[in-house]
């Protein structure tokens, strides 16, 4: 029993260690914020917000739930320790300790913009086909992801490679605390493989850069300018799938922000007004990388929310050739079980950057 009780005081203090950080009086004011705003008759005319505010609201709600529920949930099981004919609360324990250890990696998510959906790109690095079928893998391998988290996920734009794969790839991943899950993503992902287009099979390493942005609005960052004048819109049709009206009615946009010099594209929808609204999220998110990008020097006053991800910034290497691991560079942490990453298991990645990031 000493045992149980010595457990059960560690995991009160752990969870006391996250009551400030929580903040609970803040989220609470919140949540009858989002509560007054959700019951307002025009809330649908503008259905992306009203969408947001729901979508924040019953997040809000389920953390605040989990916040108490753990709370007394510890509380009581403390005072079962102290019964001595209680001599067994180890399944208790391990089932609380592992609802509180999830609840803690939710709780390194408190950037200013790890609620925020994301908007992911993946390069094909050199290597011609080997590297754009590896994009086509990456892409593949988010994709499960996602679906195992019940996030959205939208292709914006495509540019598909000759034989197999894709040159680059923008998509949009829409769900609770996205960003803030993906950020750590961005960077360079190396495979090491036998090469399925060489009747060889000789092993080839091929690299593919993956960009992790989270999706602004206009009022998210009144400091990025994007006056009519410095805009040069395009319009045309866009090949591949999607429908006749896709490719048949100039709906694909390409935008360029002329002091910048940044080119983005969307292409996917049937629509050409949201393939607008996405080329100007996609651009006022590169806008904001390249000025935290410059302001380098204060980067200490947003760590953990912008790393730049250059082709020098490997962050994780996929081995399946001659031996199968897939090993992060910058936290060590390791998996033998290859294709179960490439299928879409990156949790164990995730949290294991996330607790780095939130020890720096």
């Amino acid at each position: 029993m000493n045992d149980s009780s010595s457990e059960i005081n560690k995991l009160q203090e752990d969870f006391g260690g996250l009551v400030n950080n929580f903040g609970l009086e803040d989220k609470q004011m919140r949540l009858k914020e989002l509560e007054a705003k959700s019951t307002d008759p025009n809330l649908w005319d503008d259905q992306e917000n009203a969408r947001a505010i729901m979508q924040e609201l019953g997040d809000l709600k389920n953390e605040i739930e989990e916040f108490k529920s753990l709370k007394d949930e510890i509380q009581i099981l403390a005072e079962l320790t102290k019964d001595e004919d209680n001599s067994d609360l180890s399944k208790e324990f391990a089932a609380l300790q592992k609802r509180f250890e999830k609840f803690k990696i939710k709780s390194y998510l408190s950037g200013p913009f790890d609620k925020k959906n994301a908007l992911v790109t993946i390069h094909a690095g050199q290597g011609g086909t080997e590297a754009m079928d590896w994009s086509s893998m990456l892409f593949r391998m988010y994709s499960r992801f996602c679906e195992r988290k019940g996030w959205d996920l939208e292709t914006i734009a495509a540019s598909p490679g000759e034989e197999a794969g894709f040159k680059s790839i923008t998509f949009r991943v829409s769900g609770s605390y996205v960003y803030g899950y993906l950020k750590g993503e961005g960077g360079t992902h190396r495979l090491v493989r036998q090469s399925p287009f060489n009747a060889d099979k000789l092993r080839q390493t091929s690299f593919a850069l993956v960009e992790v942005l989270p999706e602004f609005d206009e009022a998210d960052l009144p400091e990025v300018q994007m006056n009519d004048e410095d805009l040069d819109w395009q319009f045309y049709r866009s090949g591949g799938h999607g429908g006749q009206n896709v490719n048949k009615v100039s709906t694909a946009v390409r935008l360029t922000h002329k002091p910048s010099g940044i080119v983005v594209t969307a292409q996917t929808e049937r629509f050409q007004e949201r393939n607008r609204m996405y080329a100007l999220n996609l651009l006022r998110a590169k806008l904001w990388a390249l000025e935290t990008k410059r302001r380098e020097e204060n980067i200490a006053d947003i760590k953990g929310e912008y790393r730049p991800a250059s082709w020098g910034n490997q962050i994780r290497s996929y081995v399946l050739h001659p031996y199968k691991m897939v090993k992060d560079l910058r936290t060590d942490y390791e998996v033998g079980n290859a294709e179960s990453v490439l299928d879409g298991d990156l949790d164990g990645f995730i949290e294991e950057e996330l607790k780095i990031g939130n020890k720096n």
